[in-house]
């Protein structure tokens, strides 16, 4: 007792030889301990006499952040829990319900008044033993916590919330009293056991269970009384004693909790421990005591001789770096006027340029400048539609329905059984190309959207659409051979083939249409395919060279598609855009070759030149980047950025050079257009190579997007050029998708996309200042106390990062997700719309592993729920978890939406080292003293922790 910090579980008392344990201190000394000092007055005189300086844990607030710090919540529920068990042991009868050949045993009847933390465990604790539990609080917000444990929530006809300060409810009107107790009177001649755990701060336990009540009880029931040391809920209770009164057993225990001695000193160890840790900086070993500060100022009853109790006024913070500050300077509101200025000063001139171009430009370029028009506006609406959770399946579906680029192709080729000029041979290697993209596509599409059936789902089938589709191809077919009158016919085809493309986009607005989705797609691409080829009239010989092509194309993306594993999604996605890119160079060459240019040129000839050149540098930009990238995530390449001296200079010449090249190609005819155009292509390939060189790897995400549009305009270019309606119309619909696939992305990360594209550093909230500096001591955990929190936790969620999709953990964490939820736990994920290495990855990594789509939730739809959650795992995420993205205002993260995971009980963050994530920030989050960092390799952590749980439940 005569050290410098004493840590006790009881208050200071009367020892047996008549020395009080507060004669015993040092003076000056501190001691933290539960102290109740509202009862306790002349305990916390005698200590203010000593000097001592001292905490109560009965006095830490009920606030986010201090539950790791919470010892009565600890207590109570052990206490919740051992009352029931306690109940069990004087019960008569079984809990569950049994039926015996010697006769039928109902269930029993469990009431629990209040539903506070002991309360919660009670309700728990007797439901997992097969009783039919009520559960009654004055407190409406904890309605859907009790039903959601699987018991009846009573309630009173008068209305009024019982809900009061720090977590426990407020003393109640008497009209309410009233009402109480005659519903209370009424259950008890139906139940078998009742619980109370009501306390009010500060004031005698209330009575809740009048004897009047308690003589209608059948005999055989049990009552516990958690509220006992306080004076009781139950007008009958003697504290500390267990008596029967007619044949109904009373339990006024005061030492539930004492009665788990392992488990009470386990928790109450670590209760008591983090507080004081709290109050100690471990790297420059010293200890504070800062009454600014939440916790210390709240559990805080001396200073010295100073009587802090209750707590003292907040003190002003000497720093700036609030949590909401960040969030405040980005709400700040804009000027009004000048928002309406810019917006329409937008719209006016959007509306002048097309008016400019219905004036110069002749009939057939505004009709495919309408059909464009009108098609990304519904790609645009279309596209927002797609659930998030299937932005991958969207990258992929719009990949596959891309490779109706080789409808340009198709139109180009000649010759024989072997194409006969360069044009045909450029051709033929654009629909090889894109048949790759068509048939491993759609392939790997469909295994995507396959691992998101569940076992009740309803059958399907999607095989069926084949029949109907074939019946209509080998009809169209027959009439085309024998020469009938077609009419419109191969346009409608081609519109009907638009229709069902869009149909591949809107299926993917939930799991349950999103394989009808891809079946449209797959019709939508066969029938577009089918009028070309049936407009054309081709001989057999080149219908062969056809077939040969695509047979060939469609062999290896068939190949691909059914080997590429769900980590492999993004680099195989990139691979695929690199195929369309340079299928829509060649497919310009081609057209150039077979459709020169004459001199002077007609209106025609200039719309297709325009066309040519754009969709030759849009394609080659989209082939180096993409290969880029593919190389980037394959690990061919470094994941660094490439940071060239004046690196935007370059860009911007190669960018001058290209347009100048572009206004020579224009005039120019014969073999200098050609060499034009090669200018072109080589400076498109060396921009696409040094653009995409310079974004980091974590960035990838939004590159695979902007190449996914990128790929999209490069169809609706080779469109114009052959003034093809289907391709203007796919092409916009890609386009658009990979447009607002690529601004959502920016919006996750707070970014601009001229800040992604073109290697910027920091967001759109980043101030001036220096950034806020981390310091402090993480605390390192086991696989052993990780299970401990999960087995005993309520509500579990899970967040996954780029490092698990790495470590291919998936399939542990859904073992371990299925045995947690097994036993009653609730547990979701959380994902964050950057998380992994293309939109929607880590979506489609867990569907693969078998868990349940709906509780795989958004970042939006899950962040208000942390501070209601028990334990949160982090696995492989950093920058979508870092908090300082919300503390400090100079961060180069600042105001990007992040996973608030620090709001709950306790976070585990499963990590290899303490390194910062692709941002290079620090996170103040691993340093939270609710936080525990559990080191190793993610899929050799999620093994242990699954076997270790296994273990536990069996």
């Amino acid at each position: 007792m005569g050290a410098d910090i004493v840590l006790k579980v009881r208050p200071p008392q009367n020892r047996k030889d008549g020395v009080h344990e507060v004669d015993l201190l040092k003076p000056g000394a501190r001691l933290y301990s539960f102290l109740y000092p509202a009862r306790n007055q002349e305990l916390v005189e005698r200590l203010q006499k000593r000097r001592v300086t001292t905490f109560g844990m009965d006095c830490v607030p009920r606030i986010s952040r201090a539950q790791v710090f919470d010892a009565l919540s600890s207590m109570a529920n052990i206490a919740g829990y051992k009352a029931v068990v306690e109940a069990a042991h004087h019960f008569g009868r079984f809990f569950s319900g049994q039926i015996t050949a010697a006769g039928k045993v109902p269930p029993a009847k469990v009431l629990v008044i209040g539903a506070g933390v002991a309360g919660l465990a009670a309700i728990g604790t007797a439901k997992s033993m097969g009783a039919i539990v009520r559960g009654f609080d004055t407190r409406p917000a904890v309605r859907e916590q009790i039903e959601s444990m699987g018991a009846e929530f009573l309630e009173v006809a008068i209305e009024e919330d019982g809900t009061g300060a720090g977590g426990y409810a407020k003393e109640m009107s008497p009209a309410f009293i009233a009402a109480e107790m005659a519903l209370f009177k009424k259950q008890a001649a139906e139940v078998d056991i009742i619980i109370t755990t009501a306390l009010i701060p500060g004031k005698p336990a209330p009575k809740l269970l009048l004897k009047e009540a308690i003589d209608v009880m059948k005999p055989g029931s049990v009552l516990v009384d958690l509220a006992a040391e306080a004076g009781g809920n139950i007008e009958l209770t003697r504290p500390g004693e267990i008596y029967k009164y007619h044949d109904i057993t009373i339990i006024g225990s005061t030492d539930l909790p004492s009665q788990l001695p392992t488990q009470s000193s386990t928790l109450y160890g670590n209760n008591i421990t983090k507080l004081l840790l709290s109050m100690v900086d471990l790297k420059e070993k010293t200890y504070y005591i800062d009454l600014a500060d939440d916790v210390t100022r709240g559990s805080i009853v001396l200073l010295e001789d100073k009587l802090l109790f209750p707590a003292p006024a907040v003190q002003a913070p000497a720093q700036s770096h609030q949590p909401k500050l960040v969030a405040q300077i980005s709400e700040t509101p804009k000027n009004p006027f000048m928002l309406a200025v810019r917006k329409i000063t937008g719209v006016s001139a959007a509306a002048a340029a097309m008016l400019a171009l219905g004036y110069a430009a002749p009939p057939t370029l505004m009709a495919s400048v309408t059909t464009f028009a009108l098609a990304f506006i519904v790609g645009y609406q279309v596209v927002w539609g797609v659930s998030p959770a299937l932005h991958a399946p969207l990258m992929s579906v719009t990949n596959a329905v891309s490779g109706i680029v080789a409808v340009g192709g198709l139109v180009l080729m000649g010759g024989g059984y072997l194409p006969g000029t360069v044009a045909q041979y450029l051709a033929a290697a654009s629909v090889l190309l894109a048949s790759i993209n068509i048939f491993g596509g759609f392939l790997v599409t469909q295994r995507m959207l396959d691992m998101f059936k569940r076992p009740g789902d309803k059958p399907e089938y999607s095989w069926m659409w084949s029949l109907p589709a074939l019946a209509g191809l080998a009809t169209y077919g027959n009439m085309v051979y024998h020469g009938a009158e077609m009419g419109q016919l191969h346009p409608m085809l081609y519109l009907l083939s638009s229709l069902f493309c869009i149909g591949a986009i809107s299926g993917l607005s939930s799991q349950q249409t999103s394989r009808l989705g891809n079946s449209y797609g797959i019709l939508g691409v066969s029938f577009g395919l089918a009028a070309t080829l049936a407009s054309l009239g081709v001989t057999a010989p080149v219908l062969a060279q056809i077939a040969t092509v695509g047979a060939v194309g469609g062999g290896i993306g068939l190949w691909k598609g059914s080997r590429v594993e769900v980590t492999e999604l993004p680099q195989l996605v990139a691979l695929f855009h690199s195929a369309v890119g340079m299928a829509a160079v060649l497919v310009s060459f081609a057209s150039l070759l077979e459709h020169p240019t004459v001199d002077p040129p007609t209106a025609v000839d200039i719309i297709h030149k325009m066309s040519v050149y754009l969709g030759t540098f849009i394609g080659a930009v989209t082939f180096t980047g993409s290969l880029v990238a593919y190389g980037k995530l394959q690990g061919l390449l470094s994941s660094n950025a490439l940071n060239l001296p004046g690196k935007n200079f370059y860009n911007l010449a190669m960018a001058g050079a290209t347009i100048g090249a572009g206004y020579m190609f224009m005039g120019a005819t014969g073999a200098a257009m050609f060499g034009y155009l090669g200018a072109c292509t080589a400076l498109a390939f060396a921009l696409g190579w040094h653009t995409t060189t310079s974004i980091g790897g974590a960035d990838m995400p939004v590159v695979i997007t902007v190449l996914n549009s990128y790929s999209g305009w490069a169809i609706v270019a080779e469109g114009f050029m052959l003034q093809n309606t289907l391709l203007t119309i796919v092409g916009a619909l890609i386009g658009s998708s990979g447009a607002i696939l690529s601004y959502i992305m920016c919006v996750a990360m707070n970014r601009s996309i001229t800040n992604v594209i073109f290697g910027g550093y920091g967001t759109s909230s980043t101030g001036n200042g220096e950034a806020m500096k981390v310091t402090g001591e993480v605390t390192p955990t086991t696989a052993d106390e990780v299970v401990e929190w999960l087995v005993n936790a309520k509500s579990v969620i899970i967040v996954p990062g780029y490092g698990l999709a790495v470590a291919k953990a998936q399939y542990a964490v859904a073992a371990m997700t299925s045995a947690l939820r097994s036993k009653g736990i609730k547990v979701r994920f959380g994902i964050h719309p950057v998380a992994g290495r293309m939109p929607g990855q880590l979506n489609v990594l867990l569907a693969e592993a078998g868990v349940p789509y709906d509780i795989v939730l958004e970042m939006d739809e899950i962040n208000e729920d942390f501070q209601d959650t028990d334990v949160v795992l982090v696995i492989g995420a950093n920058d979508t978890v870092n908090s300082a993205a919300l503390e400090d205002p100079n961060s180069t993260i600042a105001g990007m939406p992040v996973l608030r995971v620090w709001d709950a009980k306790q976070v585990v963050v499963m990590k290899r080292s303490m390194a910062s994530g692709y941002a290079d920030v620090p996170n103040p989050v691993f340093f939270k003293h609710n936080s525990a960092m559990l080191f190793g390799d993610a899929k050799t952590s999620c093994d242990t922790l699954q076997l270790k749980i296994q273990e536990h439940f069996q």
